[in-house]
């Protein structure tokens, strides 16, 4: 079997403005005050979101094609049908080790644009294997270890207005939610200000939960060490599962420092690029969780390394989940004990399942696994409104 082309559809939509994000996270920019005080850009009732995707299609002389998406940056696609096609013509799309190997060489390979197309890739070769095999994803990876991957709802675009978190929190609980994540809007800059919004966001929460309800709570890269310091030994009462990310990647030794002297367990991860950057994290016992995302550090042939490597450091694995799918199968091959959730961005999987007939939609907090050979990825032309091909 050879592979004979690659295209990348560009697929267009729109959603309901219901599922619009209401509040923005803090950021790296909230550093410069009027970078702070930008609030998420309002969406007028009665409107549709557009929903703007990519998918990748590997082509082979055997008819049998592997599907990935969606794929968010268009620079991705300009890469894979520029850059990796012409790599890939003619190639066994089976050999994913050799592939992934010889992709990754580029003198800019290893991170940014480039590696994010190479993940598209190697995700759409996955799909491509199971269907040649004509079992699931997750059967050809050593599992199912669960029939139903828990998952954790995760807020990104919730109201954080006085009392809209807790009332939500507490909604999402009796869904069958076993743990939530939510996001701090404010840093450092926001002064006392911000810091007793962020403090009274997560009071909120645990008041909702009771003591039993497990929840976490991100920053985004918005903070730096002596801010965390102090949010951390402010937060300890509340007993959140992890802090993440709030330093930005390249900090190592911060994440170090708060490893050592700070008072909550510490989660990042999904900005870092294969296991080559996790590595150091781990040698330097900064973090609790890991966090990589199957789209960015180098797809799922990436990702499961990165899991047993995790597993070696005893470091909980659990990936970020702009996308749910690669996730899902890669976990099902996994031990609970290793990766116990899997993340679910409320508000976006409802865009990022916009083109599916297969959506991905929890049920009493649990995801079932999919039976379709591949990654069970399947389009819904009613709801492509309009489709560009690059190939």
């Amino acid at each position: 079997m050879k592979i004979t082309d690659v295209e990348v559809w560009a697929l267009h939509g729109s959603i309901d403005a219901e599922w619009a994000h209401e509040e923005r996270s803090a950021n790296p920019l909230d550093f410069y005050p009027d970078y702070a005080k930008r609030d998420q850009p309002s969406v007028p009732d009665g409107s549709r979101l557009p929903v703007d995707r990519h998918y990748v299609v590997v082509r082979t002389d055997e008819g049998i094609d592997g599907l990935y998406g969606p794929i968010v940056y268009e620079e991705q696609a300009h890469i894979m049908v520029r850059t990796i096609k012409p790599f890939l013509v003619g190639q066994n799309p089976l050999d994913i080790e050799r592939l992934w190997d010889q992709m990754s060489v580029g003198r800019h390979a290893h991170t940014g644009y480039f590696m994010m197309a190479l993940s598209a890739i190697d995700n759409a070769l996955w799909d491509l294997r199971g269907k040649y095999f004509g079992a699931p994803v997750y059967r050809l990876l050593g599992g199912p270890t669960r029939t139903e991957i828990p998952v954790y709802a995760s807020t990104l675009g919730f109201s954080l207005a006085p009392g809209e978190a807790g009332k939500q929190a507490k909604r999402l609980a009796e869904e069958g939610f076993a743990a939530q994540k939510w996001f701090f809007r404010h840093g450092p800059s926001a002064g006392g200000e911000g810091r007793t919004a962020n403090l009274r966001m997560a009071r909120e929460v645990r008041e909702a939960l009771g003591e039993s309800g497990d929840f976490m709570l991100d920053c985004w890269m918005g903070w730096d060490v002596p801010y965390a310091l102090d949010m951390m030994d402010r937060l300890r009462e509340l007993r959140p599962l992890w802090l993440e990310e709030p330093l930005k990647p390249a900090q190592l030794d911060g994440y170090k420092t708060l490893r050592a002297r700070g008072a909550l367990p510490l989660a990042a991860g999904e900005h870092l690029y294969t296991r080559k950057e996790f590595k150091p994290y781990f040698d330097a016992g900064a973090l609790d969780y890991a966090q990589p995302d199957p789209d960015w550090t180098g797809g799922i042939t990436e990702l499961r390394k990165i899991a047993v490597l995790a597993e070696t450091y005893d470091v909980k694995f659990i990936p970020h989940g702009c996308t749910a799918m690669p996730n899902l199968h890669v976990i099902a091959a996994l031990p609970p004990s290793v990766c116990p959730y899997l993340e679910y961005l409320i508000r976006y999987q409802r865009q990022q399942n916009h083109f599916h007939k297969n959506k991905l939609v929890p049920a009493g907090g649990f995801l079932p696994l999919p039976e379709k050979p591949g990654l069970g990825i399947e389009l819904d032309e009613g709801a492509i409104e309009s489709k560009t091909i690059y190939g």
